[in-house]
């Protein structure tokens, strides 16, 4: 018998599989409490799925809300839709704005690699879409477990083909990201995805129903029995050693349709006849409904029969959690209907007018004329519960950071070649071509700066040139070692990264990736990541827009690495005065900006060299970082004319920007490193101190850059010079290594082709 309100009225004592649903038993009683009745089973699923950690942030929300206390305001503009919308939106000027918002969709990649990434695009690509946009790029940060570990062999590919094949299917540059090794994520595979969107300041749309007896309509691809409880539960738990067994929770994509739902919202858009939008993600109708409900009026009747299906025998218990992909939620004016379902039939997309918006302040569900949901919507959307969980510093805490690097064993000079090439051979520094260049970069003709560079860049608007830069970091290593300082270490290199392109940063979209919040170590090192990211962006101005939180990363009780990844997007007010990442010509200066220090705790050397994690990561200085972001901005503008390319130092330090910068262009250098580190080559070579940047200038505009860097107060230390077939480093005229370009083009390119095959 169908399980209607009337039904749930009337047997109270009726035993439901809450806790089949991830439901714990006092959020059960909750929602007894609040309907005043035991749940529908229709009602139930809506709960469980909208409760979910991965849908309500009921763990992390109290950590969370500190990132509202940044002023919205930027340096070069102001923030549109922020924190709570789809994705954040940017006023970049001359009516021009851009949203952009990073997200993860971690448990399904390890479950099903391919399917898992691919909707994970698919999602965040809605996302923007949602907010009145065309999407224009994407990203993806991806994490996995030792490379030459045998899950990795199966989940990498997967996860690879399913970014590049939704993403170019849509005819979508991919533009950068990260991709990196880790054992902590052997069975906890990071896919985090980003897109970013450029709107007009009129066309912008948000999620909300209103005004009383506008309709709902559903279109897009028809509903199925795939993705039921797939983001929402399936990435609220933590996985067994057992392997994947979850298969049936991950959804499955098909980007020819969502590049029609792309083609079919903008007309929908540019016609005028959309009062409000809402895709469908984790939670599928569960969510659509009622978060525009909750935003809007508060008043929502949908008739579930009239859902289309791609499978007739799902309950309807099933149909409001399936997480089918390519499906939108609009409302629209009566007047409009007709129009709305004439320009979805242009684009063969189908469209079913489901329900209406009402004044009751109730969403209401019926399934063949019987109502089997009646609830406050607000009560499934954001009255989901709020934990305060417990957290301390761990016990291990203090002994990890006592451990450091510094007194791990040293090469000598005659062993820095070795090292140079074992270094570029490991596998979070060698070439990741075999990943790239398996996504389409340059589609749609406006990407000015994609892999390898420092950041992605795209041009927005092709009349004056705005383009916009973006940047994905964080080191896990680092996290692990000072949260805190990790997660500020994290913007910081996306910062910087954005600012060697020649853009200016602006603002912040996060995706926290931790382990069990049910572990306090994990929760404190949650809570002190979101601090130092709040106090960071407070010290750039840069606000943080929106995001994601992914939790329960464990597998067998082993937590991955903390891992705060920061995207960080930047204005460049012409792109044709974008700065390369790599110097192209010889006979250039070869210079130096910043301090080094003795900074190798939680470094690629310690880590590749001696398996080593422990120590103090390096010293954050946002001040630093501030000036050479500034210098780096006046110093690639045409009318400067003066920074011919602009690499940062990050992992691998030194020695890693100048064989990255050599090889690019194959183009060797010649440098002197006596005045860094106090002229130790080592040092000089594989630390890792921040707010340092490698620059290329003319001879001819060597003078000038001094005196702009001086202005600045960003120290450096001129190095040496471009050209050669060699890359040869030298201290005080006494040789340190020299390894020619071919050499470590063969060492560099190795690793991962190696591994795949």
């Amino acid at each position: 018998m169908l399980d209607t309100v009337s039904v749930a009225a009337s047997d109270p004592d009726r035993e439901q599989p809450f806790a089949d649903l991830g439901l714990k038993p006092d959020e059960y009683e909750r929602i007894k409490e609040i309907l005043g009745r035991r749940p529908t089973s229709s009602e139930l699923a809506m709960y469980s799925v909208m409760w979910s950690e991965h849908c309500s942030y009921k763990s992390s929300k109290v950590h969370l809300k500190q990132f509202g206390e940044i002023p919205q305001e930027t340096k070069a503009g102001r923030m549109l839709a922020g924190i709570g919308e789809n994705a954040g939106v940017i006023d970049v000027g001359n009516g021009w704005a851009v949203t952009f918002k990073i997200e993860s969709h971690n448990h399904p990649s390890y479950v099903e690699p391919y399917q898992g990434a691919a909707t994970g695009v698919g999602g965040i690509v809605r996302d923007i879409l949602a907010m009145g946009a065309r999407p224009v790029a994407v990203m993806d940060p991806l994490r996995f477990g030792a490379l030459d570990a045998a899950d990795t062999r199966r989940v990498l590919p997967g996860v690879v083909s399913g970014v590049g094949g939704y993403g170019n299917c849509l005819g979508l540059p991919n533009i950068g990201g990260e991709v990196v090794f880790d054992s902590s994520y052997a069975g906890n595979p990071l896919v985090n995805a980003l897109c970013v969107g450029v709107l007009k300041h009129e066309d912008l749309h948000l999620a909300k129903a209103s005004g009383e007896g506008n309709k709902v309509i559903m279109y897009g691809a028809r509903t199925g029995g795939d993705g039921i409880g797939g983001a929402s539960i399936l990435a609220s738990d933590t996985f067994e050693s057992t392997g994947p067994t979850k298969r049936p929770a991950v959804q499955v994509g098909d980007p020819f349709m969502e590049k029609l739902l792309i083609e079919c919202t903008l007309e929908l858009f540019q016609a005028g006849i959309v009062a409000g939008i809402q895709d469908f993600g984790a939670a599928g109708i569960s969510c659509a409904t009622s978060e525009l409900a909750a935003a809007g009026d508060g008043g929502m009747h949908v008739e579930l029969s009239g859902v289309p299906l791609r499978d007739s025998t799902l309950a309807p218990e099933e149909i409001l959690m399936s997480e089918s992909q390519e499906r939108m939620m609009a409302v629209v004016e009566p007047a409009d209907e007709a129009r709305f379902m004439e320009i979805c039939a242009k684009w063969d997309v189908e469209a079913v007018t489901i329900g209406t918006v009402t004044g009751t302040g109730r969403l209401v569900i019926d399934w063949n004329g019987e109502t089997i949901v009646d609830v406050d919507p607000r009560t499934v959307a954001h009255d989901g519960p709020t934990y305060e969980r417990p957290y301390a510093r761990p016990e291990w805490q203090d002994g990890l950071q006592a451990d450091g690097a510094e007194a791990l064993p040293r090469p000598s000079v005659a062993e820095l070649k070795d090292l140079m090439l074992q270094m570029v051979a490991s596998p979070n520094l060698a070439d990741k071509s075999w990943v790239t260049d398996q996504y389409d970069r340059y589609v749609r003709g406006n990407t000015v700066l994609s892999q390898p560079s420092d950041s992605g860049m795209i041009r927005i608007d092709e009349e004056n040139g705005t383009g916009v830069a973006l940047a994905t970091d964080c080191n896990g290593r680092y996290a692990k070692l000072d949260p805190f300082t990790g997660a500020q270490l994290a913007l910081a290199e996306a910062y910087r990264n954005v600012a060697t392109g020649g853009a200016t940063p602006l603002a912040v979209s996060d995706c926290l990736n931790f382990g069990s919040p049910e572990d306090p170590d994990v929760m404190w090192q949650f809570a002190e990541a979101c601090r130092g990211l709040k106090e960071a962006c407070l010290t750039l101005g840069v606000p943080v827009t929106g995001g994601n939180v992914s939790l329960y990363n464990s597998t067998a009780g082993t937590p991955i690495l903390p891992t705060p990844v920061v995207a960080v997007l930047g204005l460049i007010e012409d792109v044709a005065k974008r700065t390369a990442s790599a110097w192209s010509a010889a006979g250039q200066r070869v210079l130096l900006l910043g301090t080094t220090r003795e900074e190798l705790s939680g470094s690629e050397w310690a880590h590749v060299v001696h398996g080593h994690l422990g120590g103090l990561p390096p010293k954050v200085d946002l001040a630093a970082e501030m000036s050479l972001a500034s210098l780096l901005a006046e110093g690639s503008a045409l009318d400067a004319g003066v920074i011919t390319s602009a690499h940062d130092l990050s992992d691998g330090g030194l020695s890693q920007a100048l064989v990255e910068a050599s090889l690019r262009n194959m183009v060797g250098v010649s440098v002197d490193v006596s005045e860094v580190a106090g002229g130790d080559p080592f040092l000089a070579l594989f630390a890792e101190s921040t707010a340092r940047a490698l620059v290329t200038v003319e001879e001819s505009d060597l003078s000038a850059f001094l005196a702009m860097a001086a202005k600045h107060g960003v120290p450096v230390t001129d190095l040496g010079v471009t050209g050669g077939d060699d890359l040869v480093v030298t201290a005080g005229g006494e040789p340190v290594l020299t390894a020619g370009l071919l050499e470590l083009r063969a060492t560099w390119t190795a690793t991962i082709p190696a591994a795949m095959a």
